[in-house]
């Protein structure tokens, strides 16, 4: 038989054990939760910078332009291997557009909706053009601006602080890559002079765009 006063211990020590026991897991929950906290804090504390939100709005705007040109090209060109480059600008860009437009918004940043100024005098050059002279105009123009997209593309890509602007931006470079080199292609057969010579964009930073 165990005595009332050691049975009185017995009951006494269990509530301490029971207390010390939910103490530690309450400390263990909290620390965890603490650490979880800043696991998702630190995922998503990465504000974009000024460079990402100007990237964002210019990406969107170049791909806008690309997308009426393609357009543009699609119905007036005089060849029919531009008027299918024409289309697939509409398409490759429409997508690229789609994909970037959400993290702009997330970053503050409006889809433009009217051409640069640039981008408006090109197009109403090409208005007043067709046949030949439409798809050099075209295709000079193509090899440029491809050129010039696809290191802000790798830039962004390696440089940005938004991980989100820089996936998109390069699954986009490796998109616009293939573009220029079409273009490229494209203005050889075409007998196109452009400034700087061909794949003089292609590959002098292909590998620096993050897969």
């Amino acid at each position: 038989m165990i005595s009332h006063r050691m049975s009185k211990r017995i009951v006494t020590l269990s509530g301490v054990a029971l207390l010390c026991g939910a103490t530690a897991f309450a400390q263990t929950t909290t620390a965890d939760s603490a650490q979880n906290g800043s696991s998702m804090s630190s995922m998503s504390s990465g504000k974009a910078s000024k460079a990402d939100k100007m990237f964002a709005r210019k990406a969107l705007e170049g791909g806008m332009a690309e997308v009426q040109l393609g357009q543009l090209a699609a119905k007036n060109a005089g060849s029919d291997d531009v008027k299918q480059f024409g289309q697939k600008m509409v398409d490759d860009h429409t997508k690229l557009g789609d994909q970037l437009k959400p993290i702009a918004e997330q970053l503050g940043v409006t889809a433009p909706t009217t051409l640069s100024a640039k981008d408006k005098a090109l197009m109403t050059k090409l208005q007043g053009e067709s046949g030949e002279q439409f798809d050099k105009t075209y295709l000079k123009a193509m090899v440029k601006d491809h050129r010039k997209d696809l290191k802000e593309f790798q830039k962004e890509a390696r440089s940005g602080k938004d991980q989100s602007l820089k996936d998109a931006a390069s699954q986009g470079a490796q998109v616009i890559q293939g573009h220029l080199s079409e273009a490229e292609q494209l203005a050889q057969t075409h007998h196109v002079s452009v400034p700087g010579g061909m794949n003089s964009g292609s590959s002098s930073e292909q590998g620096s765009v993050s897969q």
